[in-house]
């Protein structure tokens, strides 16, 4: 929990350039990925049955508060890995049973959902390093691949390969230009500098 929450403050520090204490105390992205990775562990990790049920009930208020407060809804069985980066607040809706992967940006005004019926029923499984442009909506048991830009207000429903980038509504694919312009985090600054020594 807390390395993932570590590594979520870090893609605060390089993408906006300020201290971390100024950031977990000023961004509510942040003030939703801290109560996600805590009731998260809760869920996950702890295994005493007593104490399990208070942290659970503390976790539920907390994310009540940052739905009222953020506008953001993150459940705890949702499979979020590190370095995961909400740009803005407000109107953010992630489905309980979504996976996102590593270095991840999302953007105000996103849902993140079920769809589809029967056998097709499901949710998103995300990769790496995907941008999710403001007010995009991606639904179904779709595979979105690593590297991915998705345009704002774009409706997704179809899987999506590595380094596509999609826009529109239904959204379709116009390059392979994919989201490494719109993704920072530590090790791509790391590279951006080794290349212009």
């Amino acid at each position: 929990m807390l390395e993932d929450y570590k590594a979520d403050i870090d893609r605060y520090v390089v993408t906006q350039s300020g201290s971390w204490l100024y950031l977990v105390l000023t961004k509510q992205g942040l003030w939703a990925l801290a109560e996600y990775r805590f009731s998260h562990w809760v869920r996950t990790k702890v295994q005493i049955p007593m104490i399990k049920q208070i942290l659970k009930t503390v976790g539920f208020i907390w994310h009540k508060i940052i739905e009222i407060i953020a506008g953001i809804d993150i459940p705890a069985t949702t499979q979020i890995s590190k370095g995961f980066y909400i740009g803005h607040f407000g109107g953010i809706i992630i489905n309980q049973d979504v996976k996102i992967g590593e270095n991840c940006n999302i953007s105000q005004g996103v849902t993140i959902g079920v769809g589809g019926r029967g056998e097709n029923s499901g949710c998103p499984v995300i990769g790496d390093r995907v941008f999710i442009g403001p007010g995009a909506k991606i639904f179904g048991k779709i595979k979105i691949g690593n590297d991915v830009a998705i345009g704002a207000n774009a409706v997704v429903t179809k899987d999506l390969p590595d380094q596509a980038v999609a826009v529109g509504i239904p959204a379709k694919i116009v390059s392979y230009k994919g989201s490494k312009d719109f993704i920072l985090y530590r090790d791509s600054i790391s590279k951006i500098e080794s290349k212009n020594v």
